[in-house]
């Protein structure tokens, strides 16, 4: 038996052994991957487009939802105080709150907000039941004006605080005039709610 019959040529062995894979991802996985940077890339573009052209749609609701509920209560407030200066300081209040419930409209239409169907969950939060009841056991205690007082002037600070965070972080302007011109209204009436005395009449 010849020895040199069981031996072939190099490259016939090349030509018939299986291509040799290439390591790494393939072109169809590469071109998936690049696609979905990008889609991720536009959907997070959009998300801050909108987050700064709109600004903070939830405070802007809870902004609303407290305004219309701040008007209830010191609308409700009126006949049981008995100081007449507190009485003046509330009126006030009644009627930049009721302003301000009437102004707000607006730029919040422009922010995509509809002040009549805000948010269940955040109505139900800025509903004031506590306040409400808190007050109710301060007059039967015969300490209302004093409560009542201390509560608007907490109350006013912390709608002029979110007013605030709302100014700052919204670029639009409508939004932020509204902003600006009601925390010009309920500064001073803040101060005159501070500054009550219980002995004052």
């Amino acid at each position: 038996m010849n020895p040199d019959q069981n031996q072939y040529p190099i490259d016939y062995l090349n030509q018939i052994a299986p291509a040799p894979q290439k390591a790494g991802p393939s072109r169809k996985v590469f071109v998936i991957l690049v696609g979905l940077g990008v889609l991720v890339f536009i959907v997070v573009s959009l998300l801050i487009f909108s987050s700064l052209s709109a600004g903070p749609t939830t405070d802007m609701q809870r902004l609303a939802a407290r305004l219309a509920t701040l008007k209830s209560i010191a609308t409700a407030a009126q006949p049981t105080i008995k100081s007449s200066q507190l009485r003046s300081t509330n009126s006030s209040l009644t009627s930049s709150l009721s302003n301000a419930n009437h102004t707000i409209v607006t730029p919040l239409a422009s922010a995509g907000i509809d002040t009549a169907k805000l948010d269940k969950a955040i109505v139900a939060a800025e509903s004031g039941d506590a306040i409400t009841a808190k007050l109710e056991n301060d007059r039967l205690n015969g300490i209302y004006d004093d409560a009542y007082a201390r509560e608007m002037t907490y109350q006013l600070s912390s709608t002029i605080s979110l007013m605030d965070k709302i100014y700052t972080s919204s670029s639009n302007q409508q939004v932020k005039d509204f902003m600006q011109a009601t925390d010009k209204n309920f500064e001073p009436i803040k101060k005159q709610f501070e500054d009550f005395k219980p002995s004052d009449s």
